[in-house]
Order: structure tokens, then sequence, then C-alpha cells
């Protein structure tokens, strides 16, 4: 009868290799940080620029406060899209089973509603600066900033590996809720304010 020499040794965990505890804490580190910084930066640019009062208008609109609400409601349109298709993934809508198209849909609704943003949050940070006279306007200063944090973060995760399946649901989630609250504090004001008008 032989004895395998190794057979001792065949038990034994396999140590960890170098630096892959540090890679570990990198995926949800760079994300965290970066948010930070977009957030921060964006707050800081913000408030040290001298408000412009105006950054564009687009003929046959009465103004860039009309002109940024319907952007912002487009965008929030297309981010009740982009949570429906997720609900649907994630099979949380009962008797619905995705389509193949599902995924498409929801990529494409989510880059649509960032780009609609884009121009909005352009205006105010470019034409408004970072604002503190009023509560509604001190939230929306602040959820903006963070808002666009939140939104890179997301985006830095999905290219991530071995996430737990909580963490995406959960940060896309905290993204829509911000740009409801965005919505709500903005644009849904400014139409009970002026009216539904152009």
């Amino acid at each position: 009868m032989s004895v395998d020499p190794n057979a001792a040794t065949t038990s034994f965990p396999v140590p960890p290799q170098r630096g892959a505890g540090l890679r570990a804490a990198a995926v949800y580190l760079v994300p965290a940080l970066t948010a930070a910084a977009v957030a921060v930066g964006l707050g800081a640019y913000g408030r040290l620029h001298d408000p412009a009062g105006t950054a564009f208008n687009l003929a046959g609109f009465s103004s860039t406060g009309a002109v940024k609400s319907w952007l912002a409601t487009s965008a929030f349109a297309f981010a009740l899209v982009q949570l429906g298709s997720a609900l649907a993934m994630y099979g949380k809508v009962p008797g619905l089973r995705a389509p193949s198209w599902t995924g498409a849909l929801h990529r494409w609704s989510g880059r649509i509603a960032f780009l609609l943003s884009v121009p909005v949050a352009v205006h105010c940070l470019y034409a408004l600066g970072y604002q503190t006279y009023s509560a509604r306007v001190l939230w929306h200063s602040l959820l903006g900033c963070f808002f666009f944090g939140a939104f890179s973060a997301k985006m830095l995760l999905l290219r991530a590996e071995r996430l737990p399946g909580w963490l995406l649901p959960v940060v896309g989630g905290l993204v829509f809720t911000v740009l409801t609250v965005l919505w709500l504090t903005s644009a849904l004001w400014f139409f009970r304010t002026n009216g539904i008008t152009t």
C-alpha cells in the first residue's frame, strides 16, 4: 500500500492571494469615493459660481423654467419606464414574465433619462447655482448633487463582478427615489405655480 506524501496537506485551505482583500474593498470603495467626489464637486461649483440667470432656451418655450421642467418631466417618465422594466426583470411583477427585450428597454430608458437630465443639471448649476433661500430649494440643491453622485456610483457598480444580489436594486432604487424628489421640488412645483405651460 502506497502513501500519498501530499495527503496531509490536501485538506488545508488555500491561502488567499495577495491583494485579494484590497481588490474586494475597491469594488465598493471606488464607487463610494467617486459618488462623494462628484456630489461635492458639483455642490462646490454651484456654490462658488456666480449664477448667470439663464443657460439655454429652446424655440417654442416661454421660458428656461418651462424648458427645464419639461426636460425633467421627460427624464422622470423614462425613469418610470426603467423602474417598471427593473421590476419585471427581477420577477417582482406578479403574472408577468419579462420579455427578452426588457433588458434593452431598461438600459435605453436609463440612458435617455440621464441624457435628458444633463441639460437640466447644467441649467441648475450654471444659471441658478447652489441655492439655500427656502427649504424646497435647499433640498433640491442637495439632492441634485447627490443624484449625480449616486448615479456615478451605480454606473461603476454595474461593471463590478460578484456583487451581492441586493446591492444594485438598492442603489438603483435610491437613484430613482432621489430623482422623484428632484422632480417634485422642481418641475411639479413649476407646473403648479405657473400652470401646464410650454
